[in-house]
């Protein structure tokens, strides 16, 4: 299939990559540093006319965070493919709603390009809401879907898969970025394909007509519902751990060191990796592309001499899934920054060197 490759922002490919997945209905809220998003969307959602089977697509700047994230439950429920973005603390306020759609079930994806913190914090580059996302973040026993690009292009392409697994698991799915990510401008290669349409989804909210109501909630009442229905969400999950793990390997055969690192922080730890194999180190790479599922398949590794060092913009959040994948087998090192802070190539070849 042919191909256009046009400059975009990471964040404009994430929009793109929405639109070319059928996303249909968008709500937000402005944050820095995604504010792109919006624009993006604000300006390319209307729907040309004459294509056939493909829904009006709808774009509200919501009044709220909060706003924003019940819009998008209530669409969802309709059945259309719905997203919503901010930034870290706007994140921060969806928590509730976005563990109302885990609970009741239902396909929905959201941006998080992620700004320093704790708080109101700054609009630089972080890492430190890995927690958030991938244990859940608001309240319950639930689980988002959440993948983390490392350029613009894979924005784009794992925003449009993250729609199609939204709606394979009925679960909210998470596009995990920063503001490095956000920001930057790369050459972003777009399907050449017509804009998806979206599947008959039988368990909507679309009308009863003819049929027994469709009944979409997250409360339950009776004693014994609420866990037979918490049971059958971690089946979901289960699934879904064994099924959908995503990883970049690289020189892990003959590595005495391994950098793990994901999003932004990967490319760094990459250029590092070129480096020191220039000189002769024995230096690999994992890079989690899903941070939930956490990929643990790759760290089966049997060498007992290998040296893990965890590298993020962060004090250690995914240090502590690399310890649970690892189990005590290797030695697991790290180096970390926060609050804007970014870890430079060379700051990692020295860490490295001491290592070896």
């Amino acid at each position: 299939m042919a191909k256009t490759k046009i400059l975009l922002s990471g964040n404009e490919a994430i929009a793109q990559g929405a639109i070319q997945a059928g996303c249909s209905f968008y709500a937000g809220y402005p944050i820095t540093p995604q504010n792109e998003i919006i624009a993006y969307m604000a300006k390319h959602m209307s729907v040309p006319s004459g294509i056939k089977g493909q829904a009006p697509r709808v774009f509200i700047q919501a009044e709220s965070e909060l706003a924003a994230i019940n819009m998008v439950y209530g669409a969802a429920a309709a059945g259309a493919r719905a997203m919503t973005s901010s930034s870290s603390p706007g994140i921060s306020l969806k928590q509730e709603g976005i563990s109302y759609i885990a609970g009741a079930q239902l396909p929905a994806v959201i941006v998080n390009i992620m700004r320093g913190g704790p708080g109101l914090g700054n609009i630089a580059p972080a890492q430190s809401d890995y927690f958030q996302a991938t244990r859940g973040g608001g309240h319950g026993d639930y689980h988002v879907i959440v993948l983390a690009p490392a350029s613009a292009q894979e924005a784009y392409d794992l925003t449009q898969i993250a729609f199609d697994l939204a709606d394979k698991y009925r679960i909210p799915v998470m596009i995990l970025g920063d503001g490095i990510l956000g920001q930057m401008m790369e050459p972003v290669k777009l399907s050449a394909g017509k804009i998806k349409v979206n599947s008959v989804k039988n368990w909507a909210l679309g009308g009863c007509q003819g049929r027994k109501p469709n009944i979409v909630k997250s409360f339950f009442l009776r004693e014994g519902d609420l866990e037979e229905f918490n049971l059958r969400l971690q089946k979901n999950y289960q699934v879904i751990k064994q099924k959908e793990q995503r990883c970049e390997s690289l020189f892990l055969s003959d590595a005495k060191v391994i950098l793990v690192a994901y999003g932004t922080m990967a490319r760094i730890a990459k250029s590092a990796m070129s480096q020191l194999r220039s000189e002769g180190k024995k230096i690999g790479l994992i890079r989690p592309i899903s941070l939930w599922p956490f990929p643990q398949k790759s760290f089966q590794i049997k060498n007992s001499k290998v040296k893990y060092l965890v590298l993020e913009l962060s004090y250690g959040q995914m240090l502590q899934d690399v310890q649970l994948a690892v189990n005590g087998r290797q030695q697991v090192e790290f180096l970390g920054r926060s609050g804007g802070g970014i870890l430079s190539q060379e700051q990692i070849i020295n860490k490295v060197k001491k290592l070896l």
